[in-house]
């Protein structure tokens, strides 16, 4: 694997400060100019940008003070020239960094000796993200390997107030003692572990012209709640490995946006929530991030447990539908995975994701669909997960589960050519 690119320096310039509420302040506190620009800017001739991994925008108790944490992701594609886009989307005051390293992960909160790279913002080494805002780094220049491990590490410069991150990650970050320590290739400074990616939203790299990302919108069976912690067996991330098996021209990036608890009718970001509803954070989430082509949704099963009735869920999938047609893309309807034996099953609850999804499979309203149900259920009681399955709640997929629902998609057909 070429790993030369972490070393090389190069000029960087801004690329853009898109936020939910309007343009982002991408001004460092020294006073850089605020830089807007196009959403999704093609990476130069014969290559577009793309998101390679993404996370939704939650809340996670704090605050946090003088301090650096070291979120851990994964590539889905491999690109070049690679640009983080950070999130203060649910922030009550502005979000300050003046030190963002990314570098090859290890293991734990280890960074691979001599692969951290700084990061900067319209040139920049400090950012402040005003609430409700995103901001997106310079490039670094260099190839960026597919499905690799990468660390990003920020510093927060004094005290936050509402925490934007990704809770119940799947995988483990780390908060470090006082300091600002994102240069730190060692574990030593990180003594504190985490379940949620910290204010982390987006990997993106300019990819040849033909790829694109698929962005899974979904709660806490697209988060892959069930899975094995730190070992990347969610099924957006088997989706992900079946595509590295393609020739580069058919392959596709995954952009993970599960949420766990979320629904598409209603929603309310606070600490230990669910975050907002499908239908709210859609634009942010999915729409604006870079290279989306297409738009798998698996959601409603929270909303059947909080009483949505069938046309109250369908209502919204057609908003959703709309709304993706609308932006360009196309939009590709997941059934709603078995519940029976959980917290959330009765009998009447059970005729509405029946419902729901014969109006996934036979409406013709989405442009394609991914029947998670019948590859997950078990043959002798449909209302249920396979006990192979069965992460143990009987809602849960475990990484078994995971598995088939990862290969539940026609590849092909995520494409929408």
């Amino acid at each position: 694997m070429n790993t030369s690119w972490w070393r090389r320096a190069g000029a960087s310039v801004l690329v853009m400060a898109v936020g939910a509420a309007g343009l982002v302040d991408s001004a460092a506190p020294d006073g850089a100019a605020d830089g807007p620009a196009a959403a999704s800017p093609a990476g130069g001739h014969g290559t577009r940008l793309v998101t390679t991994w993404g996370a939704s925008d939650d809340i996670a108790g704090g605050p946090l003070t003088d301090m650096t944490v070291r979120n851990i992701l994964r590539t889905s594609v491999g690109g070049s020239d690679l640009r983080i886009r950070l999130s203060n989307a649910h922030g009550d005051q502005p979000l300050v960094t003046d030190s963002v390293y990314v570098g090859r992960h290890q293991a734990g909160a280890t960074v691979v000796a001599g692969t951290s790279r700084r990061l900067t913002f319209g040139g920049k080494t400090s950012v402040r993200i005003p609430p409700g805002g995103l901001a997106i780094s310079d490039p670094l220049p260099g190839p960026v390997p597919a499905q690799t491990s990468l660390t990003v590490s920020l510093h927060v410069v004094g005290t936050t107030g509402v925490i934007t991150a990704h809770n119940r990650a799947m995988q483990h970050s780390y908060k470090s003692v006082s300091g600002d320590h994102a240069a730190d290739e060692s574990a030593t400074a990180y003594q504190t572990e985490s379940s949620a990616w910290f204010f982390l939203n987006a990997a993106i790299v300019s990819a040849p012209q033909q790829v694109a990302t698929v962005a899974t919108l979904g709660d806490s069976i697209t988060s892959s709640v069930g899975s094995t912690i730190d070992t990347n067996r969610r099924w957006p991330d088997v989706l992900a490995d079946r595509y590295a098996e393609l020739p580069e021209h058919r392959r596709l990036a995954v952009s993970n946006e599960g949420i766990s608890g979320n629904r598409v009718l209603n929603g309310v970001a606070k600490a230990g929530s669910a975050g907002p509803s499908a239908l709210a954070r859609l634009d942010r989430d999915v729409l604006t991030k870079p290279g989306v082509r297409t738009v798998l949704v698996l959601e409603g099963i929270n909303d059947i447990y909080a009483g949505a009735t069938t046309a109250e869920l369908i209502d919204g999938y057609r908003q959703l539908i709309t709304r993706v047609h609308a932006s360009g893309r196309c939009v590709v309807g997941g059934t709603i995975t078995p519940v029976g034996g959980s917290f959330v099953y009765t009998p009447e609850k059970e005729g509405v994701r029946q419902a729901v999804n014969t109006f996934i499979r036979t409406s013709g309203e989405f442009d394609g669909v991914v029947d998670f149900d019948a590859a997950t259920r078990d043959p002798a009681d449909p209302s249920r997960l396979r006990t192979a399955y069965d992460g143990g709640d009987g809602l849960h997929p475990n990484d078994a589960g995971s598995y088939a629902m990862g290969h539940a998609a026609d590849l092909d057909t995520l494409r929408c050519d």
